[in-house]
């Protein structure tokens, strides 16, 4: 079973930055796109950033767009999202998803969630 490897979450003062990783537990060949979902406390999971590993295609929930870079590293089959400008309202856990060629079948992965907290 693939696993999604989530990374550098934390505490931060607003107008600061923080860099989140999401590496695949083992290799696939051939990822289809990888990005990340938030949910805040008593709200639903809200799409943020998606990346697409052939085209590199971008996109970005409006909120975010000039502030955070979703990237990606095809040989480490790791995406990245690199916050900046950090606002209080940008708090929330912070979800990695896939949609990954398995076993000839395009299967959607979640991770396990990795918190950041933005205040002063």
């Amino acid at each position: 079973q693939v696993q999604l490897v989530e990374s550098g979450g934390g505490l931060v003062q607003p107008g600061g930055s923080l860099r989140l990783s999401c590496a695949l537990s083992e290799h696939i060949n051939t990822i289809n796109t990888m990005g990340w979902f938030r949910q805040a406390p008593g709200k639903q999971r809200e799409f943020v950033a998606a990346i697409t590993f052939s085209s590199s295609t971008t996109d970005y929930e409006d909120s975010v767009k000039g502030r955070f870079t979703i990237s990606k590293n095809n040989a480490k089959n790791t995406v990245y999202l690199q916050m900046n400008s950090l606002k209080p309202s940008d708090t929330a856990a912070y979800y990695c998803n896939a949609d990954l060629w398995v076993e000839g079948a395009l299967r959607n992965y979640w991770g396990q969630g990795t918190q950041v907290t933005v205040s002063s």
